[in-house]
């Protein structure tokens, strides 16, 4: 069976500028930086959960202060802008922070795929699924070695840090042992 036959994994959807917003929004609510600094804390503790470009970043942070969300506390060397969060950023935060029925309807590709694997080969259909596990047991592996490379601080962020970093464990697991159990059901289907 050539490549080209089974589909590319594509993973969950969400409203990616939505979800950018608050990231960087709640990243500067922590503690001010410029846009070098947000990127580079972002790609340490964010990254994992919402992955993002520099384009994408510092065009948020422009969408920001044009909002008034944030605001420039300082100018550096060669014009490097250091940003804060406003109090109407903060308020904004807490409110979209303390609204979870506005976040966009969950959607799985991967899903949606799987309940659509009759119109495919039972040897496609074993391969994607395949690869579904393959792709779940490399991510649950790189998560444990975050887990073991970082030295979390005892605070408020480097809990809720943890928090978030054991449901991406957890939900790896579970994905690693549901994949390997939908393997085993098609088997049982092609006896």
């Amino acid at each position: 069976m050539a490549a080209r036959d089974i589909p590319q994994l594509t993973y969950r959807t969400y409203d990616r500028a939505v979800s950018l917003r608050y990231a960087a929004l709640g990243l500067l609510a922590q503690q001010p930086g410029s846009g070098y600094d947000l990127l580079k804390r972002f790609e340490i503790s964010m990254a994992n959960v919402w992955p993002a470009t520099q384009s994408q970043l510092y065009g948020e942070l422009n969408k920001l202060a044009s909002a008034g969300l944030i605001e420039v506390s300082d100018i550096g060397p060669r014009g490097r802008k250091e940003y804060r969060v406003t109090d109407a950023g903060r308020v904004d935060l807490l409110r979209w922070m303390t609204n979870p029925q506005d976040d966009p309807p969950y959607r799985s590709a991967e899903l949606l795929r799987v309940f659509l694997l009759s119109e495919m080969t039972h040897e496609q259909a074993r391969a994607y699924v395949t690869a579904v596990a393959e792709h779940s047991e490399a991510e649950l592996a790189r998560y444990e070695q975050l887990r073991d490379a970082i030295d979390w601080d005892d605070n408020p962020a480097g809990f809720y840090g943890r928090a978030a970093l054991e449901f991406g464990l957890r939900a790896q697991a579970m994905e690693t042992d549901w994949a390997r159990w939908l393997i085993r059901e098609i088997d049982k289907t092609s006896d």
